[in-house]
């Protein structure tokens, strides 16, 4: 059996070769938000060419109004249809918790199975430039929610993986992108079909001595923190979750059991963050064989400051000094 044909991407050009491997194989997918269609093909270029190949009856440029974006992909997927509803940035989410979040991730429960909504919300986080009001990561609002699955891929090949098996779930997905990802990463992806499966983690690096649990951008500053530590000494384990709900503490617990230490990190504020019920998950199972406490390194407790001196989020140097903290 031969290889599948790959073809270097980033994320952006990984995620848009997911809508376009998805959108050939089903004609009902319709994709909904501000500045998708050409000449722009989204904001960060993810939805570039699909309205040209695919037509402006399937891929949408929308007013400034998240909440009709979200609305209106509900009502597609109610009538039959898979509807994307591109959200610009994450904190403009809050505009679109009704229509998802009450409506949506409910009804499939409600309609005993009858009525299913598999509507797809993507949008981005990171650009911190923009300040407090574009910046915030919030996807533990949206696990707090039964009803819909939260993505967040680190990789191009995740990416695009997430990206299609999100539309093909039966539910509504969140998939989030980190706009510091987007194009400063690189790899080869598989051109045709390519799926991740919802729930399934994976082992981003291998170690013996503790776990380091992160998640998108997360991921490659553990990476960097492990490179660090090794020279201390100190084997980490890196367990990317790719997905946060649902969440595979089948790999996290498996792993934090054989090395007896845990620090979890996002960029999400760190109180009331997805750390949080990640931690306590680890200690309600794990309690009797752990060597330390469950530890975390999330977002400072503030609004995300516009100055770049002001350095709110996790780095390699934070995770370093918490991990050290139990040896």
């Amino acid at each position: 059996m031969s290889n599948p044909e790959v073809q270097s991407m980033t994320i952006a050009q990984a995620i848009n070769s997911g809508y376009h491997n998805a959108m050939e194989a089903d004609e009902k997918i319709i994709i909904l938000g501000e500045d998708v269609a050409e000449p722009t093909g989204g904001v960060f270029k993810t939805t570039k060419d699909l309205s040209t190949r695919f037509g402006t009856d399937r891929v949408r440029s929308t007013p400034i109004a998240e909440g009709a974006i979200a609305g209106s992909a509900v009502g597609l997927a109610l009538g039959g249809y898979r509807g994307v509803a591109e959200i610009m940035f994450f904190d403009f989410t809050t505009h679109v918790m009704d229509q998802i979040l009450n409506h949506a991730a409910k009804f499939r429960y409600m309609t005993g199975g009858a009525t299913p909504a598999p509507v797809m919300v993507t949008t981005v986080v990171g650009s911190s430039h923009f300040g407090p009001q574009h910046a915030q990561s919030v996807e533990a609002w949206f696990m707090h929610t039964p009803g819909i699955n939260v993505c967040f891929p680190s990789s191009p090949s995740d990416a695009k993986g997430l990206v299609m098996s999100c539309l093909e779930s039966p539910d509504p997905t969140l998939l989030i992108q980190h706009s510091g990802l987007l194009y400063s990463i690189k790899e080869d992806v598989p051109v045709g079909p390519h799926r991740v499966p919802l729930g399934k983690a994976k082992v981003e690096r291998a170690g013996g001595d503790l776990t380091i649990v992160a998640y998108g951008p997360t991921v490659r500053t553990a990476v960097e923190a492990a490179q660090q530590l090794a020279e201390s000494g100190i084997d980490a384990e890196i367990i990317d979750l790719r997905s946060l709900v649902p969440l595979d503490f089948e790999t996290v617990l498996a792993s934090v059991e054989r090395t007896r230490r845990c620090v979890v990190t996002h960029e999400a504020t760190q109180f009331a963050g997805p750390g949080a019920e990640i931690s306590a998950r680890i200690t309600e199972e794990l309690f009797s064989e752990l060597l330390g406490p469950v530890l975390r390194v999330g977002g400072l407790f503030t609004p995300v400051p516009f100055a770049k001196t002001l350095n709110r989020l996790p780095t390699a140097d934070r995770i370093v000094a918490k991990v050290k903290q139990l040896f």
